[in-house]
C-alpha cells in the first residue's frame, strides 16, 4: 500500500494539522462578523475584554477542531472542511452587509428564496468575501497529500485530536465563563453570530421539525363553515398581502414625506400600531393566515388548514394572484396562479414584474371560478413584491422615482441611508398607487358585487439604522421597525351596509394595537362566515359593528 495519496500534488500533511489550520481560520478570519459586535461592546473595552475575547476564539476553534476530528477520514475531512468554509463565508458575507444573523427561520427564508431573489443578493463584496473565506483556502486544502494510515491507527488519531480539542474547548470556557455567561444574557443575539456552528445548528433544527411534528399531514380546519349571504349584491373582498412594509414610512400613519398621496384621497382607516407575526415571509405569511396565533402557531405540533380553506369551504370563491416567491403553503388548495412567466413590456422587465401586473390578472382570475361561488361571493388575494430588498430600485417603474437619488446598489453599505430610503420611499409611493388602482377596479364592481379592501404587509425593514439592513432577525432581538406593519382596510358605502362596520369608527381606532393574530378572525367577521373557530375578541372590525 501506498504511503502517499498520488492522486494529489503538494505537500504531504499530517491530518490534524489541517484540523488545526482551518479550525483557527473559521475560528478567526470566517468570524469577522462577531469579532466586529464583540469590539463594539462597552464591557470588552479594556484588557480584560480582550482576554475574554480570546478566550471566546479559542472555544470556537476547539470546537471546529472536535467537529473535524470526528470527520477526519480520507472521504469525509476535506469534503467537511470544505462546507464548513463555504457556510462561513457566505454566513459572514450577508452578516457583515446586511447586519443580519443566521438562525432557523433566516435559513428556512434564504432556502425558500426564488431565482429573482437570489440575483438581487450577488454582488462583487459577496464574490470577494467568499474567494478569500473559502475558494482560495479550498483550493490549497485540496492539493494537500495526507498519509493513508491503518483504520486502528486513524480511530487512535481521531480520538486523540477529540479529547485534546474536548479539553481545550472545556478548559478555555472555564476560564472565561463569568464574563461569557454574563455577555450571551445580556447580548443574545450574539449565540447567532458564531459562523458556521449558526448554520450548522439551524440546518439540524430544520432536519428535525418532521421529528417535532408530522409535515406531511395538513389537518382540515373549519368543518363547520357556512357563508351567510346578506340582501343585496355578493361581496367582492380583496386581500392584499404586502411584501416588506415598513408602517412608519406610510404618510397615512404620520411620516412627514407625501409617499401615500392616492391613498389620502380614499375613505380609508390606516391602523398604525399593528404587528407582524414574524420578520421574514416564510415565518409571517403560513401565520397570519393561520387560525391560531403567533405563540400557538409556532410551537404546534401538526399542521392546518388556514383561512383560505375556510372560505373556500364556506363557499365563496378565492383566488391566489402571486408576483412573489410563492404563498409558503396558505393556497396550495385553492386557486392560484403567479406572474413570473407574463410576458408585458410596460410591466415586466428582466424576467420580474411590478406589482400592477397582478390588477391586469384578477377578472380573469375571477372569470374561471365556478359560477355558484361567484354567485355568493369572491375573496381575491394579491401577493405583492412590494418593498422587497435589497435591490428596492427594481420594485419601482420610473415615473414613481419621485425622491431621488436613490440608491441603486444592492450592496446596501455602498449607500448613504439618505438614498437608501429614498429608494424605499419610491416602494412605499407605488404601493400606494398600486392599492388605490385596485380600489379603482373595485370601485368599477359596484354594480355587480359589494367590494371592500384589506391591505396587511407580511413583516417590516431595516434600512441602516445600528448597522442592520433588510429583515429577518430572530423576532425576540429584532428592532420594531421590522415588525410594525401598515394595514389599510377600505369598504365601499354597499359594503359598509352589508357589514355594519363603519369607517369612521375604524378610524378613531387606528391608534389601538392589532397583530397578525387578529387577520383570521377580522376577515371571517368581515365576510360574516360562520364558524366555531372565530374568535369575536380577536375580530378588529367587531368594535364597529353597529347593531342592525
Amino acid at each position: 500500500m501506498p504511503l502517499y495519496d498520488s492522486a494529489r500534488t503538494g505537500r504531504t500533511r499530517h491530518p490534524a494539522w489541517l484540523v488545526l489550520i482551518y479550525s483557527l481560520w473559521i475560528a478567526t478570519v470566517c468570524n469577522l462578523p462577531l469579532w466586529r459586535e464583540w469590539s463594539r461592546m462597552p464591557e470588552l473595552q479594556n484588557l480584560r475584554g480582550l482576554a475574554v475575547g480570546l478566550g471566546f476564539a479559542v472555544t470556537i476553534a476547539a470546537g471546529m477542531a472536535l467537529l473535524f476530528s470526528l470527520l477526519n477520514w480520507r472521504w469525509t475531512l476535506k469534503p467537511a472542511i470544505t462546507l464548513s468554509l463555504f457556510a462561513a463565508a457566505f454566513g459572514a458575507h450577508f452578516m457583515l452587509s446586511y447586519g443580519v444573523v443566521i438562525d432557523t427561520t433566516m435559513l428556512v427564508n434564504a432556502l425558500e428564496t426564488d431565482m429573482r431573489e437570489t440575483r438581487d443578493l450577488v454582488n462583487t463584496q459577496m464574490l470577494v468575501t467568499v474567494l478569500i473565506m473559502a475558494v482560495l483556502p479550498s483550493i490549497w486544502l485540496w492539493r494537500q497529500r495526507t498519509p493513508r494510515r491503518t483504520a486502528l491507527r486513524q480511530i487512535g488519531g481521531n480520538l486523540l485530536t477529540a479529547v485534546l480539542a474536548l479539553g481545550v474547548l472545556v478548559g478555555s470556557l472555564l476560564l472565561i465563563y463569568q464574563d461569557f455567561s454574563s455577555l450571551m444574557r445580556n447580548h443574545t443575539e450574539q449565540r447567532y453570530l458564531i459562523n458556521p456552528l449558526n448554520s450548522f445548528y439551524a440546518l439540524g433544527d430544520i432536519a428535525a421539525k418532521p421529528f417535532k411534528r408530522d409535515e406531511r399531514t395538513i389537518l382540515p380546519i373549519g368543518l363547520d363553515a357556512q357563508f351567510t349571504a346578506a340582501p343585496g349584491k355578493p361581496p367582492l373582498l380583496l386581500l392584499v398581502v404586502g411584501e416588506t412594509g415598513r408602517a412608519g414610512q406610510f404618510a397615512l400613519n404620520g411620516y412627514p414625506r407625501p409617499t401615500t398621496p392616492e391613498l389620502a384621497k380614499e375613505h380609508i382607516a390606516s391602523y398604525r400600531n399593528a404587528w407582524s407575526c414574524g420578520t421574514n415571509t416564510a415565518a409571517s405569511v403560513p401565520c397570519m393566515f393561520s387560525h391560531l396565533g403567533k405563540q400557538a402557531y409556532e410551537s404546534r405540533t401538526a399542521n392546518y388548514e388556514g383561512l383560505l380553506d375556510v372560505l373556500q369551504r364556506s363557499g365563496l370563491g378565492v383566488v391566489w394572484i402571486d408576483n412573489q416567491a410563492g404563498c409558503k403553503g396558505v393556497c396550495d388548495r385553492v386557486p392560484n396562479t403567479s406572474t413570473t412567466q407574463l410576458k408585458n413590456k410596460d410591466l415586466c422587465v428582466d424576467g420580474e414584474c411590478f406589482d400592477e401586473i397582478m390588477l391586469s390578472q384578477m377578472d380573469a382570475r375571477i372569470a374561471e371560478l365556478p359560477a355558484e361561488r361567484r354567485a355568493k361571493g369572491v375573496v381575491v388575494l394579491l401577493h405583492q413584491m412590494g418593498g422587497h430588498g435589497p435591490a428596492y430600485y427594481k420594485r419601482t417603474p420610473a415615473a414613481f422615482k419621485k425622491f431621488m437619488p436613490e440608491c441603486t446598489s444592492n450592496n446596501l453599505q455602498d449607500c448613504s441611508q439618505a438614498l437608501l430610503v429614498n429608494a424605499y420611499d419610491n416602494t412605499i409611493l407605488y404601493t400606494d398607487h398600486v392599492l388605490a388602482n385596485a380600489i379603482e377596479w373595485l370601485k368599477s364592481k359596484e354594480t355587480t358585487n359589494t367590494p371592500a379592501m384589506v391591505y396587511v404587509a407580511d413583516h417590516g425593514e431595516s434600512l441602516g439604522e445600528n448597522n442592520i439592513y433588510l429583515h429577518g432577525l430572530p423576532y425576540d432581538i429584532a428592532p420594531d421597525v421590522q415588525k410594525r406593519v401598515p394595514w389599510i382596510t377600505w369598504l365601499s358605502p354597499a359594503f359598509e351596509q352589508r357589514s355594519h362596520v363603519a369607517t369612521e369608527c375604524l378610524q378613531k381606532r387606528q391608534d389601538i394595537k392589532v397583530s397578525h393574530d387578529n387577520y383570521f378572525h377580522s376577515v371571517l367577521g368581515l365576510l360574516n362566515v360562520k364558524t366555531s373557530l372565530y374568535q369575536p375578541a380577536l375580530d378588529m372590525f367587531a368594535p364597529c359593528v353597529k347593531p342592525g
